[in-house]
This record gives C-alpha cells, structure tokens and sequence, in this order.
C-alpha cells in the first residue's frame, strides 16, 4: 500500500522512494540534475533550526533542498519499507 507524501513533510530518519517531480521548466531541471528522479530512494538526513533547508542522501551524497524546492517531490514512504 502506497504513503504518498511532499518531500517536506518527511522526518528526519525517514526513508521513501521518489514517486513523482511535478516541477515544470527550469525548477524541474534543476531537481533532477541533482538526481532527485522516480525510482531514486531518498532519505532525509537533516533539518536547518528553522526547518529550511532540508538535508538529503541518495545514491552515496548528501544534498541540500529548499522547502519551496522539496514541495514539487512526492515520495512513497512504503516502497523504502519503513
């Protein structure tokens, strides 16, 4: 069964995979360019004091993403088997 969630509502120590980016343009290119595309499993690592930005891991390296960046990315919480 799938938990489809917004980037920005995951918890630090969660795990998912990457279901879906519904950026248009150049915010599209630029998330994906950072390797944030469907089927990439992604874990959140970290938060800044006031929540923004938002630490990542995926495929071996750490990324930071804005809020207003991490909002255009839907991941699976099941699919990662938390």
């Amino acid at each position: 069964m799938s938990q489809i969630v917004n980037l920005r509502q995951m918890q630090v120590g969660q795990k998912g995979r990457i279901a879906a980016v519904e950026a248009l343009g150049e915010m599209n290119r630029r998330i994906r360019d950072m390797g944030l595309i469907p089927g990439t499993t992604v874990s959140v690592v970290g938060r800044a004091p006031l929540k923004d930005p938002v630490a990542l891991r995926l495929s071996g390296v750490t990324i930071s993403l804005r809020n207003s960046e991490a909002d255009y990315i839907k991941v699976d919480l099941a699919a990662s088997g938390n």
